[in-house]
């Protein structure tokens, strides 16, 4: 009988490492940091550059992001959009291993009704994120695994909603034609395609289009059912959750950077909704076995009264 297993955690103190299910093996590590949210106000500037220093002196091949790499242009403002992105550019130099950016709802460039942005702004939407860091859906391979990162956001009821575009669709179709079955895969999203957020709240399962998980994300897990899908790796809910699917998936929820709300504390923290410390994880491959450990920056949020 196939079982899905699921672990919820909750990092109560500063400075504690979490490990994952599996044995530490030897193998190449990468971070997988989601929910930066780099912003002038908070102190955010400061407690990244802790990241970057706990980043750098561990042994990883890289450093894969979730999104929400900014806090952010969906309201426009182009002075500050733009500092935005050549900031986190500018710090993220330091980072002494690749970075590979995936792109979050907080990267959509002035696509809410009070912006002050027209719709035939070249930056409009994606245009700002694909002008500094480039395409907004990509996949790279590294030490015989194929990463695969998705574009998990549209705009939607005037705001963003999950969902895969039909142009992405048809790319993520023909690279699952052209990859092959027993070649280990990983994709990349920012809003999820599994997680157990809105009954663990008793929200039930919401109606689409909604901004809490891909709404054709089952269709997109369908290209690849006939892969070797291992990993799949997700931010936007501030927590941490780890589902294994059927033996062979693992779904891995990687907290936030930021913490919740956006690097503060106050009244406003929780809502009776639990969210994990400041931190990003560090993934261990060796073979087809996955480790993570969550590593807390132990950073002092301020607070927001």
């Amino acid at each position: 009988m196939k079982t899905i297993r699921l672990k919820w955690c909750c990092l109560a103190f500063m400075g504690i490492l979490y490990l994952g299910t599996a044995q530490r093996t030897t193998g190449f590590s990468f971070a997988f940091l989601t929910d930066i949210h780099l912003q002038p106000e908070r102190g955010a500037q400061k407690a990244f550059k802790k990241a970057i220093d706990s980043i750098n002196a561990l042994e990883i091949d890289m450093v894969v992001t979730g999104g929400d790499l900014v806090y952010d242009v969906l309201r426009g403002d182009s002075v500050r959009s733009n500092q935005l992105f050549q900031d986190y550019l500018k710090m993220s130099e330091q980072i002494q291993v690749p970075v590979k950016n995936t792109i979050g709802n907080h990267e959509l460039y002035g696509i809410y009704p009070e912006s002050d942005v027209s719709e035939d702004h070249p930056d409009y939407y994606y245009g700002l994120y694909e002008r500094y860091m480039g395409p907004t859906y990509h996949s790279f391979d590294h030490k015989g695994w194929r990463f695969i990162s998705v574009n998990s956001i549209m705009k939607g009821n005037g705001k963003y909603i999950g969902k895969v575009d039909d142009k992405q669709f048809e790319w993520l179709a023909q690279l699952a034609l052209k990859t092959p079955h027993d070649m280990s895969l990983v994709l990349v999203t920012h809003i999820p395609f599994l997680t157990t957020h809105p009954q663990r709240y008793g929200r039930g399962v919401p109606t689409t289009p909604n901004n809490l998980w891909i709404e054709n994300g089952q269709a997109v897990l369908r290209l690849f059912e006939k892969h070797n899908l291992r990993l799949v790796l997700q931010g936007h809910l501030h927590w941490i959750e780890d589902i294994e699917l059927h033996g062979k998936t693992r779904f891995l929820t990687g907290g936030s950077l930021a913490g919740r709300p956006s690097w503060r504390r106050g009244s406003r923290k929780n809502n009776g909704i639990h969210y994990d410390e400041e931190g990003f994880m560090v993934v261990h491959i060796s073979g087809e076995e996955i480790d993570w450990e969550y590593i807390d920056i132990g950073w002092e949020a301020q607070l927001d009264e």
